[in-house]
């Protein structure tokens, strides 16, 4: 039998398995990857060193279908435009994903597509005027803005319980308020613009 013109395993196959047993609520181990794909566990360690580097691949295919931010240079005058892009999209690749977001975030960054999504990132907030002292302080916290904007996409409805408030400022806001994909939306632009005039306020 002539050997296969693919072949059967491959870092992102593998990586798509994990992402699919993770999406659905299990923990990720190697033996339960290798099972969803029909293979031993030792097939995965000819492509992966081990879980560290599924999980990388991981994200690399969760951020695959961000669009590039910018393409050469940065215009000074459109740089607000294309941080609320990017940080839409980037939200947007978190929250299919929400379950994944304790494994991203406890390991090194180093998915070739996810370090060109922060290159980005860091071209447009030095092409706007931030420092570059002050560059990675930026980009941490809007990291810390978008996980959270992604977790809030999949929050209950419901966040509060407005019989359980203590003022009536509280209860008034929390009635008031839309529920669900609405909601979290409504805050997140509300973020972005936030952090866009506090960026502005710190560039050079």
């Amino acid at each position: 039998m002539g050997r296969p013109r693919q072949p059967i395993l491959s870092v992102d196959k593998i990586a798509a398995a994990a992402l699919r047993l993770v999406d659905e609520g299990h923990d990720l181990r190697m033996g339960d990857v290798a099972a969803a794909l029909g293979v031993r566990p030792s097939s995965l360690y000819n492509h992966v060193g081990g879980k560290a580097d599924v999980v990388e691949a991981m994200r690399g295919l969760i951020f695959h279908d961000v669009p590039r931010a910018v393409d050469t240079g940065v215009d000074a005058s459109g740089w607000e435009a294309q941080l609320r892009s990017l940080l839409r999209r980037y939200r947007e690749s978190f929250a299919r994903h929400p379950r994944v977001i304790p494994l991203l975030t406890a390991q090194t960054v180093s998915a070739p597509s996810v370090m060109a999504m922060y290159d980005e990132l860091a071209t447009v907030l030095v092409g706007c005027g931030v420092p570059e002292s002050r560059l990675l302080d930026v980009v941490t916290v809007l990291d810390s803005f978008v996980i959270g904007a992604a977790l809030d996409v999949v929050a209950p409805d419901d966040v509060w319980d407005s019989s359980a408030a203590a003022t009536d400022h509280l209860r008034r806001a929390i009635d008031a308020s839309p529920r669900g994909r609405e909601r979290a939306d409504r805050a997140f632009e509300l973020g972005v613009e936030l952090l866009v005039a506090g960026i502005a306020a710190i560039t050079v």
